[in-house]
């Protein structure tokens, strides 16, 4: 999602690679959870995402759509899933009732990562902190480590693949039909998420994610 936001109002002002240490430790939250309140329709579900859900949870893309664990909204041009809110609390549906994430070892990257965010620049990416999103005091920590995922270098690979990938779709659109546009948006979903991965761990995703990737290159509208 892009944000049209001054970075010196929103982070310390540096960029930081995965071996930097940053202050984003919030030291297990300790009873708070309030990065799980009133923003979880901002936390995009990318195919990692839900791969690492439905095998978690042994269910579906489509049964999660549907129990109203995740939503599909437009972001940037583009049909894509996330986090929904429960109705009644504003809280993320997988929050249970100590306040404590139910999915924390399936956790999206979003929320892995927070309080940090995304830059990206050049056909790259970098970290950012966020020094207003969350009120806890913070302890400094390897980026590496805060991410709190395996197979690193592959999922480096992966989101910028992925989010240029998206980036390059939404500038085509700029010159597609509404019908491509809507057909392209049914095979998108189709493709990278309610289509089981038959991977058995994140390794085989990653191979298995380029593959889809690759073809779907060559059968969407043309890319930079």
């Amino acid at each position: 999602m892009k944000r049209n936001v001054d970075l010196n109002e929103i982070t310390d002002g540096r960029f930081y690679t995965i071996n930097d240490m940053v202050r984003a430790d919030c030291q297990d939250c300790v009873g708070c959870s309030k990065c799980c309140y009133e923003m979880v329709d901002t936390i995009i579900l990318d195919p990692l995402d839900i791969f690492r859900l439905t095998k978690a949870l042994n269910t579906s893309f489509d049964a999660l759509v549907s129990s109203e664990k995740i939503e599909l909204n437009l972001v940037d041009g583009i049909v894509l899933p996330n986090l929904k809110l429960q109705n009644d609390t504003g809280y993320c549906a997988f929050l249970d009732d100590a306040g404590r994430c139910s999915i924390h070892a399936a956790r999206p990257g979003f929320c892995r990562m927070f309080p940090l965010g995304r830059y990206y620049s050049d056909r790259s990416f970098c970290y950012i902190l966020q020094t207003k999103e969350c009120p806890k005091a913070r302890t400094k920590i390897k980026v590496s480590r805060w991410l709190d995922t395996v197979l690193l270098p592959q999922n480096q690979k992966f989101v910028g693949d992925w989010h240029y990938f998206l980036e390059d779709l939404a500038t085509a659109f700029n010159k597609t039909d509404a019908e491509t546009i809507r057909k392209v948006h049914l095979y998108l979903l189709h493709a990278f998420y309610r289509t089981n991965y038959r991977a058995e761990d994140e390794e085989e995703f990653y191979s298995e994610f380029d593959k889809r990737l690759e073809k779907a290159k060559t059968l969407l509208p043309a890319t930079p």
